[in-house]
């Protein structure tokens, strides 16, 4: 056999497994044995073994997401190996790579959407705003609207319904002035 043909068959040999060392710049936290990340200053960096692949700031969670999620989908990392090394709940793992599959990058930096309130729609804040001109007060309207008081609140206070403020007739200072005191 020629010197060529020995290296090769002693290279394919099944026999001698390949060590891959896990070497990662000194400071470094493992994430598995191919991913390791390390925080300088504010600087969040992620490494494959010296090759830092990935940084963002450390008050940067969408960053943080999208990357921990694409490790998740492209299969370098799994679930329970970020959840272990960063300390996230799971469930908010699971949220973020199911948002990802969805919506890719640009659902990552999306905010999320607001939900319509089912309480309060058009008529009824039109009705309510009409009542509370009238003078109705809120817990009054509550009960005729069929509406939980925190829900008129929230609308006041969202702009949503304007209330109209109380003032004192002048003339109520000179009455509670006259008025004797009982001791």
């Amino acid at each position: 056999m020629n010197p060529i043909a020995q290296l090769l068959s002693l290279m394919v040999r099944s026999d001698m497994p390949q060590v891959q060392l896990p070497v990662f710049p000194a400071g470094c936290r493992e994430i598995n044995a191919n991913l390791a990340f390390e925080r300088r200053e504010e600087q969040i960096i992620y490494f494959n073994g010296h090759l830092p692949v990935f940084t963002h700031q450390a008050a940067d969670l969408q960053s943080f997401r999208l990357f921990t999620t694409q490790l998740i989908v492209n299969g370098t990392a799994t679930q329970g190996q970020i959840v272990a090394a960063f300390g996230v709940p799971l469930t908010t793992v699971k949220r973020y790579v199911k948002r990802y599959r969805q919506g890719g990058s640009k659902a990552m930096f999306e905010l999320p959407k607001r939900r319509q309130g089912t309480k309060l729609d058009a008529p009824r804040l039109a009705q309510a705003q009409q009542l509370l001109d009238a003078g109705m007060g809120v817990p009054a309207l509550s009960q005729q609207l069929g509406v939980l008081p925190s829900t008129l609140h929230k609308a006041i206070d969202h702009g949503r319904l304007k209330v109209l403020k109380k003032t004192l007739p002048q003339s109520l200072p000179a009455v509670a002035a006259r008025r004797p005191s009982v001791a």
